[in-house]
């Protein structure tokens, strides 16, 4: 079966070639197309089943070998499921059922075992290791597949550092602790340097398919920021980003988070990280003249995006944005590229994070940088590069290194003082990319001109 559904239409209308760091965004909205474009819900499943099997026959035994941890146990009740064993569940599976366990063991012949020790079948990738008829215990059918095993190394997902890898609960752990013999107890470790590995890591079907499903949402936004939705004088920030939410229902999607749609222009009003997304406290009908910002991300086939982008409302005869504020978009992308180019395997965000600053400042820019990992989650594990509150460094993920085949939101803005309208401005972008040998490479481009909206 195809799944790479949107290489035909969308990708063409994103500008073929991809991968380039210069590859602007110009999608023009087609809602037929899209609509055609999104898989059936049976194929969904049948590609997240398929990914699933892939990553834990070709990525997990090397991550397990690499991390030094022999045996990996999940453990979640209905409803209050472990991040983590979210993302073996099959794709029919829409939450944990009763208690499940999911125990991988890497055997030293390189050989990788994954059981479920549940009362129910757990999809093609377990095997089922609890048999209620002849043990009533499933606690003590832990134990027995442990023992059998005998692993030095028992990762459990417990982290101070990242709450996704910190899916354990307190009345799980007591009753692990109660039915594991004491030497086996001893032999419990924190599973966090495997957990993150396993959720920020790509394998390359997975990287094809992010391209369309970024591709995807850069489709929508456009939709968004068009005059079929956007009437100026008429339509407000509400009305735009409600009007995001339902298109997303419509595609029968999912939006990870709700958008925020915001206005920057020639009036009193100045910037503010709490309140700008939101405009709190200004009028909020989109005006000729207006600079809009939408903060947009969808999830699709267990991936996430999380993109920035901004539109221009041209006033009476004006065919584009003023030059001053296009000058302050190619600023912002320059600022993009001093960051970008500084990634580099084994280095620390906090590292990059000061680098990129420095050398943004000396070439005039006025940076703020809080990029993040993306993937399972919208604000995925891995390393954090920046918090718009926290420039100076982020302790903890931000002290963790940069691994190749991991994909990023390059979240960051550049502030500009405009003459014109007597103000500093913010560009705030967002752009979801990947990491690997070659670099930092844009998943289906980066808004490199603004999108336009006509007055009547």
């Amino acid at each position: 079966m195809n799944f790479k559904p949107f290489c035909g239409v969308i990708c063409a209308l994103a500008l073929l070639g991809c991968s380039e760091k210069t590859q602007s965004v110009a999608l023009k909205p087609d809602s037929d197309a899209l609509e055609s474009q999104v898989l059936s819900m049976k194929d969904r499943a049948q590609f997240i089943d398929d990914m699933t099997a892939q990553r834990v026959q070709t990525l997990l035994p090397s991550l397990m070998k690499k991390t030094g941890i022999d045996a990996w146990l999940l453990i979640s009740r209905e409803y209050n499921e472990d991040p983590i064993l979210k993302t073996f569940l099959p794709a029919t599976w829409l939450s944990a059922r009763r208690t499940t366990i999911f125990l991988f063991v890497l055997e030293d012949s390189g050989q990788l075992q994954a059981y479920a020790v549940a009362p129910y079948n757990v999809g093609s990738v377990f095997t089922k290791a609890w048999d209620k008829s002849t043990q009533d215990d499933q606690w003590q059918a832990l134990v027995s597949l442990l023992k059998q095993h005998n692993p030095e190394k028992i990762g459990i997902n417990q982290s101070q550092i990242w709450a996704h890898a910190d899916g354990l609960v307190v009345t799980d752990f007591e009753q692990l602790k109660q039915a594991l013999p004491k030497d086996m107890e001893n032999k419990l470790v924190s599973s966090e340097p495997l957990a993150i590995a396993w959720l920020e890591q790509r394998i390359k079907p997975e990287v094809e398919q992010y391209k369309d499903i970024v591709a995807l949402a850069h489709a929508i936004i456009a939709e968004g920021f068009s005059n079929k939705v956007v009437t100026p004088g008429v339509t407000t920030t509400d009305d735009i980003a409600w009007w995001y939410r339902e298109r997303v229902r419509e595609l029968k999607l999912q939006a990870w988070f709700h958008p925020s749609v915001s206005i920057q222009r020639a009036d009193n009003q100045a910037f503010d990280h709490e309140t700008t997304f939101t405009n709190k406290d200004t009028d909020n009908v989109v005006r000729p003249g207006d600079l809009l910002h939408v903060d947009f991300g969808i999830t699709y086939l267990r991936l996430n995006t999380d993109t920035q982008q901004h539109a221009y409302v041209l006033k009476q005869g004006e065919t584009s944005a003023p030059d001053y504020l296009n000058e302050a978009l190619s600023k912002a992308n320059q600022l993009q590229d001093i960051f970008t180019d500084l990634f580099a395997e084994g280095v620390t965000g906090n590292e990059i994070l000061a680098k990129a600053r420095s050398e943004a400042i000396a070439q005039g820019l006025k940076p703020t940088i809080y990029t993040h990992p993306i993937g399972f989650h919208g604000h995925g594990a891995g390393t954090t590069l920046g918090m718009w509150d926290a420039q100076q460094g982020v302790p903890g993920d931000g002290d963790y290194p940069l691994h190749l085949n991991t994909a990023y939101s390059i979240e960051l803005n550049n502030a500009v003082y405009l003459k014109e309208w007597g103000k500093e401005i913010r560009i705030m972008l967002e752009e979801d990319a990947f990491f690997d040998e070659s670099g930092v490479w844009y998943l289906n481009g980066r808004q490199t001109s603004f999108h336009l909206i006509k007055s009547n």
